[in-house]
């Protein structure tokens, strides 16, 4: 497609033939994909040859076919086929070195003779080679004009007709499909002022203006390859192929396409690592930012999970294949982001509207200068008429269209290289407007696992029964509790033991305060007052369901258990410290140690918690600061909610809340605007379809919960929600700035021309000079960075 207003012009062609279902389009890429039954690909592939575009199949990967392949050879099932074509101007932004007017071998021959070649060959968008030609050309009519006597003028003109031939074939025919079917495109608008001009004796001017159009086209075809570019990097960072182990344990060279999920292949240091997978053997620092956004190497080893496209730092790693190449994390990415292109955010929306009436408006004002001219403003008629001609050259709102995707996808690039995978324009265009986020807790706030979050020894010392160390006592909970499954008891055996070896470190380290302080060497050869914490033995080991464990340990009858198990009434001291805990939403367990006679005493008690996040509150605050107000729709119990909120400064929280509550919620919510809702399991899977835009924490989630959610954070940094404001309202910015410059533009040279003041090769480079400034504006958003 030469411009993008195009557009409109191939759904009405398309839609004359039968069996073409939805089009695709993507015009920063310039490519259609169409859905349809396979035998109707060849009519729509004729439609649009007749009316001058030179549709390229392009098969799945990207490849395009060296002859002509089935219809169905373009994907899709027995019912339906889809196909990607890349339209006229995709052939020529292709070609950076080779001229992309020269038939390749991946390009099938029309017919052998010598006539069609060269008739296909003008047929074609022109290369630099074809481009340079007609300026030469053009150049050499302009000064022919200006030096050469009038009998030789005509050699003059032949130079002029040339160089509109080898640099504007291609338009003229496109522009003569279009008024055929009485549509007014850029090609048709040029053909128009061109063949003006030469009519009314401004040849070299005519020449010089297709010769000026063609290499803006160009240049503007170039730009858009590095819209591009983003992508293409993104393909780029997964190599071709990996190092695998044979059946007999040989490693051999093979393309990641043909790796499937259970092999094992080798990463060495400095490689990039082809495919996801799970680390078998090896260590070394990972750098994974273009899946996850992080900036720092991450830790690597047995049992961690490793991404396509991250590049390994330092050891060699053995890692088992989980997902073939189409199916990898970055894989997901890259289909996101380039699905994520073809939708039309509102902007677009907006302008495409504006489109359909600036074409004929400016049209009308030409044809008023044209005739009106003369007779209102005394103006000659060959003025009026090149004034009116000079009007249609900037007739066509190609930069105003543009503007909106060119600037979308860079946009949309970013935000996958910041670890943020936003679904399309229209969600990164409605992030700025958003009043309220919305935030699971579990998962998603919080870690989602259970950790021992306070301590206390409660048993006080008597003269008739001296109450043993406090850290004897939780060594003893920390044996007892290492013997049990449950989750509770699992997170107090970790944090003890945790707690335990912190304190053997500062030994080691010979802190003063440490048990072992003054010990005259290793081994602690009796001379030491502090002798090594002896072993602590377990024996009569038992569950006891919904109460806690009991067992023997050193010979004393003990349990870890939950208050509700005790019989006796609890100390009032014990009640006080118990109810604390349990009014800040934390599961409590306490130590208890049986007596003979049947009686017990609580020696110490234990908290453990969903543990918020350590970014969490730096997140919140920085929603805030953007003044998106933040609530927590939980289906956790009350105070554990209310107390999660409070540590991570979230202004509202609802718990004890079913997938049907929070559907509920989202709606009172969503009465004061745009609500985002963050969620990570598949309960939130509902709330993350019903809000304006789901966001899904993506590092643990669910695939169901990233499947509904409109926004995955890649590495679930919570901070990034925040960034996603940030980049849509810079986002906006220059989408405002790049619609103003193209629309102010193309209003100051229309004064112009009224005036008298613009000349036609002006014009051009201020339709096309209009559309590379938005598109270079816009790709300044590919290296954005938050302040």
């Amino acid at each position: 497609m030469d411009c993008p207003v195009e557009e409109s012009e191939i759904r009405a062609l398309l839609a004359r033939v039968e069996g073409v279902g939805r089009l695709q389009f993507r015009l920063i890429e310039r490519t259609l994909t169409v859905q349809a039954q396979p035998q109707a690909l060849p009519q729509a592939e004729a439609a649009l040859r007749a009316a001058g575009f030179e549709p390229e199949r392009v098969m799945e990967g990207g490849a395009s076919p060296a002859s002509p392949a089935p219809a169905a050879g373009c994907g899709g099932s027995a019912e339906s086929a889809g196909c990607g074509c890349g339209m006229g101007r995709e052939a020529a932004s292709k070609a950076s070195t080779v001229d992309a007017s020269v038939p390749s071998a991946a390009s099938p021959v029309a017919a052998p003779t010598p006539w069609a070649a060269a008739w296909r060959w003008l047929r074609t968008p022109p290369g630099p080679v074809r481009i340079g030609a007609a300026l030469a050309l053009a150049l050499g009519a302009e000064l022919g004009h200006a030096f050469l006597p009038q009998a030789l003028r005509p050699w003059g003109m032949a130079l002029a007709l040339l160089a509109v031939v080898l640099a504007g074939w291609s338009t003229y025919l496109k522009g003569l499909q279009a008024l055929r079917r009485g549509r007014l495109s850029i090609s048709a608008l040029m053909g128009v002022a061109v063949t003006g001009a030469f009519a009314i004796g401004q040849w070299p001017e005519a020449a010089m203006v297709m010769a000026l159009y063609a290499l803006a086209e160009h240049l503007e075809a170039r730009a858009v390859d590095r819209a591009r570019g983003a992508i293409a990097r993104l393909l780029d960072m997964a190599p071709a192929e990996v190092e695998v182990q044979d059946a007999q344990g040989q490693w051999g060279k093979r393309p990641a396409a043909q790796v499937l999920p259970g092999a094992v292949v080798r990463v060495k240091p400095g490689a990039r690592l082809a495919l996801d997978g799970v680390v078998l053997q090896g260590r070394s620092a990972v750098n994974q930012a273009p899946v996850t956004g992080e900036s720092l190497p991450v830790d690597k080893g047995e049992g961690d999970t490793v991404y396509a496209g991250s590049l390994n730092e330092s050891g060699v790693l053995l890692v088992r294949v989980s997902a073939a190449a189409h199916d990898t994390q970055l894989a997901r990415i890259i289909e996101a982001v380039e699905q994520a292109h073809s939708a039309r955010a509102p902007m677009q929306a907006a302008v495409d509207r504006f489109a359909a009436y600036y074409t004929p408006a400016v049209l009308a004002l030409a044809l008023a200068v044209a005739a009106l001219g003369p007779l209102l403003a005394g103006w000659g008629w060959q003025a009026a008429l090149y004034k009116a001609l000079v009007m249609l050259v900037i007739a066509c709102p190609c930069a105003l269209v543009i503007a909106t995707p060119a600037t979308i996808v860079s946009a949309l690039s970013r935000a996958a290289q910041l670890g943020l995978l936003v679904k399309g324009g229209v969600y990164l265009e409605g992030a700025r407007r958003l009043r309220t986020v919305a935030f699971d807790k579990t998962g998603t706030l919080t870690t989602g696992q259970s950790a021992l979050v306070a301590q206390e020894w409660l048993l006080d010392a008597s003269a008739d029964a001296p109450a043993p160390a406090p850290e004897l006592g939780h060594r003893w909970a920390q044996a007892l509790a290492a013997h049990s499954d449950h989750p509770v008891a699992q997170a107090i055996a970790r944090g003890l033991a945790a707690q335990e070896q912190a304190g053997q470190g500062q030994d080691e380290q010979g802190d003063a305060s440490g048990a072992h302080a003054g010990c005259p060497g290793a081994g602690c050869p009796g001379a030491c007052d502090n002798p090594a914490p002896p072993r602590i033995d377990v024996a009569n080991f038992r569950d006891l369901p919904g109460q806690g464990v009991q067992a023997l340990v050193q010979g004393q009858s003990m349990r870890l258990v939950g208050p509700r198990a005790l019989v006796q009434p609890l100390p009032e001291r014990v009640q006080a410290r118990l109810q604390e805990q349990q009014n800040q939403g934390r599961s409590v367990s306490l130590l208890v140690r049986d007596g003979g006679a049947g009686d017990s005493e609580v020696l110490a008690l234990y908290a453990v918690a969903d543990t918020l996040k350590p970014q969490a509150r730096e997140a919140v605050a920085a929603l805030h600061a953007l003044g998106v107000q933040t609530v927590m729709l939980s289906g956790d119990h009350a105070q554990a909610v209310a107390a999660c909120a409070q540590a991570a400064g979230v202004a509202q929280a609802h718990g004890e809340l079913m997938p049907s509550d929070k559907l509920t919620w989202l709606k009172t919510l969503q009465a004061n605007g745009p609500v985002a809702m963050v969620g990570d399991g598949i309960n939130d899977a509902p709330a993350l379809a019903a809000a304006d835009i789901g966001i899904a924490v993506g590092h643990a989630g669910t695939d169901v919960a990233m499947e509904a959610a409109d926004v995955v954070l890649m590495n679930g940094a919570l901070a990034r929600i925040a960034t996603l404001v940030r980049l849509s309202h810079h986002t906006h910015r220059v989408l405002v700035r790049n619609i103003a410059l193209a629309l102010g533009i193309k209003i100051a040279f229309l004064a112009l021309a009224v005036a008298g003041l613009a000349s036609m090769w002006m014009a051009v480079f201020a339709d096309v000079g209009a559309s590379l400034m938005v598109i270079a504006l816009g790709l300044r958003l590919q290296h954005w960075r938050e302040l």
